[in-house]
């Protein structure tokens, strides 16, 4: 156990790190797994966990590591993206050396918009020049997970590495054709790579296990430049670094993997790529259990966002066919529950529920209205729905296929104004 002396070198050390290093989310990415959860958002912008939006996760992890000079990356339906960050994380101070800057596509090398998560980060290489970082750590923006940074730079620097990759155990029937997996020696060094293969290698002594990647990615800044400028000038690359740039470096450069794992337990940790809708709905029902993976109340990893001042919940009548209740739920800030029933469900701000209604086990994103007498069950609501008196959804596939709703494989029914003939545009 390190003496107090030696744990205040460290952290000393770890600190300056942290100072050196500039963050870049990738947060362009489409999502069209969501379908139509995705038509006027891209997913870094799509709400989680009954306050939050996806990209609030890696930003959180950022600034709880240490890491305050961070570069986002957007391009796909990116206004409800830009104004989330606009409204909730541009209140850094750019003369004390920390700032969340969006950073469009903007044809700054070429007349294209970014072409993969490599060339991303290269039409960005001048403002990542002028902020001078020894390292440069490269997150993906829609997954949804808490990750001390810290540890990652530490490791990336100890190992002597020029790129480190953070990667999971995950099954090999999850991993294929989802992740980019990796085979590793015995020192962590990445020794193979392929992108979505539809039949991942195996981690030696754990059948059925393969190692993926997370999309994270720590990077010395002048190996990262000499690549991307590489990986620039080649006509047949598609300019993505899990297809490109590390198989093109891990036989003659020190590429290793950092396996992300609780701290306490040194179990596989808690992350969710909630890339589809019944991964979504599963995630967000992971979070409203008793005791969740993954702490939202921790007090010393917030999770930060934006969010409009509200006044709190409010449940009304307490009448025997008219009680105003919920149950093992979450419901956010300006919500009214009126004589109505929810049970294990999440709401987000500003919902309305009217009386003799019952929801379960549903998902209702901001601002929607549930009328009278409706019964909700297995279900997504986007934005700004306003579901009609007496409807009824996810009791019967037919009846809801029949209303234009989309029903997933497992049975999930995602409802959003459109289907329901209503405006939309406002993500």
């Amino acid at each position: 156990m390190p003496n107090k002396s030696d744990r205040h070198i460290v952290y000393r050390y770890v600190d300056h790190l942290v100072k050196d290093t500039f963050a870049l989310v990738l947060a362009g990415g489409r999502g069209s797994r969501l379908y139509e959860l995705t038509n006027w958002r891209a997913k870094p912008a799509v709400y989680i966990g009954g306050k939050y939006r996806i990209i609030d996760f890696p930003l959180s992890n950022c600034i709880n590591s240490g890491i305050r000079r961070i570069g986002v990356l957007t391009q796909y339906k990116s206004h409800s993206l830009i104004r989330h960050l606009v409204r909730g994380w541009s209140h850094f101070k750019k003369e004390l050396g920390e700032f969340v800057e969006v950073l469009p596509a903007s044809q700054r090398f070429s007349d294209e918009w970014y072409q993969g998560t490599a060339d991303a980060v290269y039409q960005n290489l001048d403002i990542i020049r002028a902020e001078r970082p020894k390292y440069v750590l490269v997150l993906s923006g829609d997954h949804v997970y808490t990750m001390d940074y810290r540890s990652m730079l530490l490791a990336h620097v100890e190992s002597g590495a020029d790129m480190t990759v953070s990667c999971l155990e995950v099954p090999v029937e999850e991993a294929a054709g989802a992740f980019g997996v990796m085979e590793i020696d015995e020192d962590l060094r990445i020794i193979g790579f392929q992108e979505k293969p539809a039949h991942p290698a195996e981690i030696p002594g754990k059948p059925g296990m393969t190692l993926a990647s997370m999309g994270n990615y720590i990077f010395n800044t002048d190996f990262l430049f000499e690549n991307l400028r590489r990986d620039g000038k080649n006509p047949e690359s598609e300019h993505d670094f899990g297809k490109n740039i590390i198989p093109s470096i891990i036989k003659d450069h020190a590429v290793y993997a950092y396996p992300f794992r609780d701290q306490e337990t040194g179990e596989r940790a808690y992350w969710r790529d909630v890339g589809t809708l019944d991964a979504f709905w599963e995630a967000n029902m992971e979070l409203i259990s008793p005791a969740p993976e993954l702490n939202l109340y921790n007090p010393n990893w917030p999770i930060w966002t934006y969010q409009m001042h509200l006044p709190s919940a409010k449940f009304v009548f307490n009448d025997d066919d008219r009680r105003g209740m919920a149950v093992d739920s979450t419901v956010a800030g300006g919500c009214i529950i009126s004589g109505s029933r929810l049970n294990k469900s999440l709401l987000f701000s500003n919902v309305r529920v009217h009386s003799f209604s019952t929801v379960d086990e549903a998902v209702i994103l901001p601002e929607v209205v549930i009328h009278r007498n409706c019964k909700i069950r297995r279900a997504i609501l986007d934005r700004g729905c306003e579901i009609p008196e007496g409807m009824v959804i996810g009791y019967d596939p037919e009846e809801d296929r029949k209303n234009g709703f989309r029903i997933t494989e497992k049975g999930i029914v995602l409802v959003t104004r459109g289907m329901l003939g209503q405006p939309e545009g406002y993500a």
